[in-house]
């Protein structure tokens, strides 16, 4: 493509179709051209190496999965709206899968039984299915995309936890293969479960994710998790004036209050309502700050959300934006940040639509049953490793996963084994993503310039470009007929561009393609007896014999 597509937002998507690895069939599905494919089969082997190398094996699963066994771990109802479903022509439900802990789990369970049998990890490469609900970004985020999923059996904690090590250090091998500058950090675990998690981040403005760093105490974890450390609370002023009802029409935001109130942002309170499952929770954090729901949830033990605004009414009797802790209408559990618990008094909403209440003091005016750390991180607050230093946010890519499932699933499923002593024991799980398509994608996020794709040599689709620069000219095409043959013939990786296009055409696609090395004969190289080679990285350019072209190749990519 010539142009920009319009739907492209960043470089990897815009570059992905320009470059012709992908066509878009609709929102979240795409087509993986030839060169796009040759990407794809070239990251796989990277990890099939790297898996088969750590003593996985592979295996190959159903993409089609009844409803019986995502109902049996309770998953059928956690993932929601982003669980592909349909029926068969009997009404049977069934899943595309997203992700085959069931599965494997199923499997395992009918047919390893003893201790003998463990440590056991299977792996595949497989199409996965997620409903997004705002398919953006390319492959980045999209409705079917490739994955390696493993899976580790262990028949106990120090077992998995070996194997949980063996794919960490397998993931950054394949990574650093694949030319990606990742951070492991630590991670929510989700609805995946289980007790310990690491994401890869490949490093990118273009990243979804946020990522908390402190590079002097080498900390890196995933912003949503990031804790917060803890604040010196302080004991109720008991001089602090009585609460007083003050007027702030039309006045939902702190924005808006503080400077209707001549009041800084840190001298507020936000009271959010949020739910999860059937629990409603009154989240109180200062005014300057954000409630995070991730920690929330992890307080409540399953997911949390904002509680729709007819809940909100309900238990405030006001509408949204004049929520406070005093006063509520229906009695819940208020849950305060530590930095709440720090502030000798608070402005906050007064349950009444168009009114904050002044001078409210915690423990006085409003009983709190926990105080916890519910806030998101922000740039500039201490690093829980070294509460002297201070964090930095960073963006990345998220393209992998490890995580240790514990019994989660083994348990539910029945996958037990007879241990030594022999009793029945569930088996310990670990579980271990990469994303393949969106590795492609963040690949190209951190080696693209201005012209195009910047390929590392370990998984561009072709190793030489090959440019025929007069197809109107006979001897032309038969050189270039000839050194094609005789690199292919040396194993070497080539893409022929024997198009009748301008030169300047062709150039221009050599470098949106981005293949590591272009070789072009044109009519006064062969006057010379030379093609001139170009290394896409650099622009370095050099003549090189014809008769030595072979050669100069295979010596400077390694072979």
């Amino acid at each position: 493509m010539r142009e920009v597509p319009k739907e492209a937002e960043i470089p990897s998507h815009i570059l992905m179709l320009r470059a012709g690895l992908i066509r878009m069939l609709s929102a979240g599905l795409y087509s993986h051209l030839p060169l796009g494919l040759r990407v794809i089969q070239k990251v796989s082997r990277i990890i099939r190496e790297e898996m088969n190398g750590s003593g996985a094996c592979e295996v190959l699963m159903p993409t089609l999965q009844p409803d019986t066994l995502w109902k049996q771990t309770g998953r059928w109802d956690d993932m929601g709206p982003e669980l592909m479903r349909l029926q068969d022509r009997h009404e049977r439900d069934f899943v595309l899968g997203p992700t085959h802990e069931e599965i494997i789990t199923h499997l395992v369970a009918g047919a390893l039984s003893s201790y003998r049998d463990l440590p056991k990890n299977l792996y595949q490469i497989q199409t996965k299915f997620r409903d997004e609900v705002r398919p953006r970004f390319g492959v980045m985020r999209s409705r079917e995309f490739i994955m390696k999923d493993a899976y580790s059996f262990d028949k106990d904690e120090a077992g998995c936890g070996e194997s949980y090590q063996e794919m960490y250090q397998a993931y950054d091998r394949i990574f650093k293969r694949c030319g990606l500058d990742c951070y492991p950090v630590a991670a929510d675990t989700g609805v995946m479960g289980g007790s310990h998690s690491h994401e890869f981040m490949a490093l990118a403005e273009s990243g979804e994710a946020e990522i908390a760093v402190c590079k002097e105490a080498n900390f890196a974890v995933n912003l949503e998790i990031c804790a917060v450390p803890p604040v010196t609370a302080v004991e109720p002023n008991p001089e602090s004036p009585p609460t007083e009802v003050v007027d702030t029409p039309n006045k939902t935001t702190i924005e808006d209050v503080t400077r209707f109130l001549k009041k800084k942002p840190e001298e507020l309170v936000k009271t959010l309502l949020f739910q999860g499952g059937e629990k409603v929770v009154a989240v109180l954090v200062r005014g300057d700050r954000d409630a995070n729901p991730i920690k929330v949830g992890r307080e409540m033990g399953c997911l949390a959300e904002l509680a729709e605004p007819g809940v909100v009414k309900e238990i405030t009797g006001c509408e949204v934006g004049y929520a406070g802790p005093s006063g509520l209408k229906k009695e819940i559990e208020v849950w305060v940040d530590p930095e709440v618990m720090a502030m000798t008094e608070m402005t906050t909403g007064a349950n009444q639509s168009g009114k904050h209440l002044l001078h409210v003091v915690a423990g006085r005016d409003f009983q709190l049953e926990r105080v916890a750390d519910l806030r998101w991180a922000v740039p500039g607050d201490p690093c829980p490793e070294d509460v002297s230093k201070s964090i930095e946010v960073v963006r990345g890519i998220e393209v992998g996963q490890v995580f240790q499932l514990g019994t989660k699933y083994s348990e539910k499923m029945d996958a037990t084994f007879q241990d030594e002593d022999g009793s029945s024991k569930p088996m310990i799980m670990g579980c271990y993503g990469i994303g393949v398509t969106r590795t492609v994608a963040a690949v190209i996020e951190q080696h693209h310039d201005d012209k195009g794709i910047v390929w590392p040599e370990s998984v561009a689709p072709f190793q030489v470009h090959l440019l025929s620069l007069g197809t109107h000219m006979q001897e032309i095409v038969e050189a270039c007929d000839q050194l094609s043959e005789e690199l292919a013939g040396a194993g070497l990786e080539v893409l022929y561009d024997d198009r009748d296009e301008r030169p300047g055409g062709k150039f221009k696609d050599a470098d949106l393609m981005g293949v590591p090395w272009q070789m072009s004969i044109g009519k006064k190289s062969l006057e010379k007896g030379v093609c001139e080679a170009t290394f896409r990285l650099t622009g370095e350019r050099e003549e090189i014999p014809l008769e030595g072209a072979v050669a100069f190749l295979k010596g400077r990519l390694g072979l």
